[in-house]
């Protein structure tokens, strides 16, 4: 019977941990510009508390759909399908059981040049509502001596299914317990978001980001103008098809004055959910620490939220015998 356990890869500069609860990334500890290594992502010593306790989901893969989905509710090839509901009125990152509370199978761990793991899931026809049967397989590994590079795949068989995977780290990059991200300054290659309604529903619309809080075409630290944002940013930003590497879009650039420690992400998805940890409370995390707001800052690449009930956002229905691919990559440096 499979149990909760803990991975490492390491490279000598950068080491992550993960555990087979949710294919989660626990810590990961990389160097500022003086060589002091701090853990940088948000999370629990214990294991059973990412069984458990994840209500915020630390570290974590999600899905079978990420994000919302309007009133749990979707059709698809004539079929009505309903959903656990379990954000407002919505059914939020794979229903009360996602692949976040799943224990995935470790089928390859190397240490060799290139570090890395593969985490796999089979998720069931059925299972959350979803229909057929999917194959999923996330691979974490370590490409550069400053990079970590995460590479997800799901095949359903048998039935067409919504597939749309997230990795939902809270990244604080002074350290995990340092206080909050508002000093973090972050540039987003976006010039639109998709708007939502008063249950953080996409309205449909795609709505250009310039003269409003949501424009960080130009890097801003992030607390300058999160008071104009009720609650806190938790928006999809559509990505622009700007510079590439290895066939990747720049996402985001995160830069710590404080630690000088900076963080580019790239990926192949359409959005990115941009979340500044607005409904972390007084979580305890690890080494004592105990999370409040805006102590840490997501950036969730991602199919558009409630995709499978908006026409016009870019479809996430993966045929039976086809191949869902989404890649990310970290890549950590200091300014």
């Amino acid at each position: 019977m499979a149990k909760p356990e803990l991975f490492e890869l390491s490279n000598g500069r950068i080491t992550v941990r993960l555990t087979n609860v949710g294919a989660a990334v626990t810590s990961l500890l990389v160097p500022d510009s003086e060589g002091n290594v701090a853990d940088v992502v948000l999370g629990f010593d214990s294991l059973d508390a990412y069984v458990n306790d994840n209500a915020p989901y630390f570290g974590c893969i999600v899905g079978r759909v990420a994000n919302r989905i309007k009133d749990g509710k979707f059709t698809l090839n004539g079929v009505d399908y309903s959903l656990p509901i379990n954000n407002g009125p919505n059914s939020l990152h794979g229903g009360n059981k996602g692949f976040n509370k799943v224990l995935w199978e470790v089928i390859d761990h190397t240490d060799g040049e290139i570090p890395a793991i593969t985490f796999k899931y089979h998720s069931k026809d059925g299972e959350e509502g979803y229909p057929g049967d999917v194959t999923v397989t996330a691979t974490y590994s370590l490409p550069t001596s400053n990079s970590l590079k995460l590479e997800m795949e799901a095949t359903p068989n048998g039935k067409a299914t919504p597939i749309n995977l997230a990795q939902h780290t809270y990244w604080n990059l002074a350290g995990h317990n340092s206080g909050d991200i508002l000093d973090h300054s972050i540039q987003i290659f976006s010039h639109h978001i998709t708007p939502v309604d008063h249950n953080s529903i996409p309205t449909g619309d795609i709505a250009p980001v310039k003269n409003t809080p949501f424009d960080f075409t130009e890097e801003n630290k992030i607390g300058s103008i999160i008071d104009q944002v009720p609650g806190g940013y938790d928006h999809n930003y559509v990505l622009d098809y700007s510079e590439e590497k290895s066939g990747l879009k720049h996402v985001a650039k995160v830069r710590d004055s404080s630690s000088s420690r900076v963080l580019n992400l790239w990926t192949d998805a359409p959005g990115v959910q941009f979340y500044t940890a607005n409904y972390v409370n007084g979580v305890s995390g690890k080494e004592g620490s105990i999370y409040q707001k805006h102590a840490g800052l997501c950036l969730e690449t991602q199919g558009f939220p409630n995709a499978i009930n908006q026409p016009n956002f870019p479809n996430i229905v993966i045929q039976a015998g086809e191949k869902y691919k989404h890649t990310m990559l970290f890549d950590f440096s200091a300014e």
